[in-house]
């Protein structure tokens, strides 16, 4: 019974991996359509002047590193589901590392690909108004940085919203079908919606988490510096 179990379970996270991984393949898709019709309009608003040309690139690389967190994130997490479970079967202790360690993941990631991003545009921006005096070239780098959590913050309310709502629409639609009609326990694995449901977990509870502390992250960064800016 417990190579069945163990085999039910690598199969379930196998169904739920291949499941996010469509969700995500989507989401983006739809998600990379908004951001680049924002691409051009910035774009176009520079062209007149209204803006320097290093907005729109800023607004682009904040969205596309508050998506990547998210999606490391989730990888990490659909990954190790399988592994928590069967870990837990043994021991605690066992189940809590190795959750513990891929929970951790996604902290490191969220704090380094936005101190990484953020460095290296303050430093470019930096060298590249090096001429101006040390109050213009400090309104230049934020009016240019503002623009970065814009885009981590887009990008953080698709996953999130987009994310708890597949989830919540999953949860309630395996809810009904497993307890009214089928009248078999909550999250059995004999109903599939069962699957929808973690992939909806994942996505929404890991992958908008990710993006969206992302963007508190960067966001209270880039507030403090425009805080001092001013």
């Amino acid at each position: 019974r417990a190579d069945e179990g163990t085999d039910l379970m690598k199969k379930i996270s196998m169904s739920v991996r291949k499941g996010a991984n469509a969700y995500l393949k989507r989401q983006y898709t739809g998600v990379a359509a908004f951001f680049a019709v924002l691409f051009i309009v910035l774009c176009v608003m520079a062209a007149f002047g209204f803006l320097t040309w290093f907005v729109p690139f800023a607004f682009l690389t904040g969205g596309f590193f508050s998506g990547l967190s998210g999606f490391i994130g989730m990888k990490i997490a659909t990954a190790s589901n399988a592994r928590t479970a069967n870990g837990a079967m043994k021991s605690l202790n066992t189940g809590l590392r190795i959750a513990f360690s891929a929970g951790g993941v996604m902290g490191f990631v969220v704090v380094g690909l936005g101190l990484f991003d953020i460095s290296f545009w303050y430093f470019f921006l930096k060298w590249w108004f090096r001429d101006l005096d040390d109050n213009a070239r400090i309104q230049a780098i934020t009016s240019a940085m503002l623009t970065f959590g814009m885009g981590a913050s887009s990008m953080a309310l698709f996953a999130r919203v987009g994310g708890g709502i597949f989830t919540k629409a999953a949860d309630v639609g395996a809810d009904l079908v497993g307890k009214v009609e089928a009248g078999i326990p909550e999250d059995d694995p004999r109903n599939p919606a069962v699957i929808a449901d973690n992939v909806g977990d994942n996505v929404g509870d890991v992958a908008g988490m990710g993006a969206d502390l992302f963007e508190s992250y960067v966001g209270s960064l880039v507030s403090a510096l425009t805080l001092g800016a001013v």
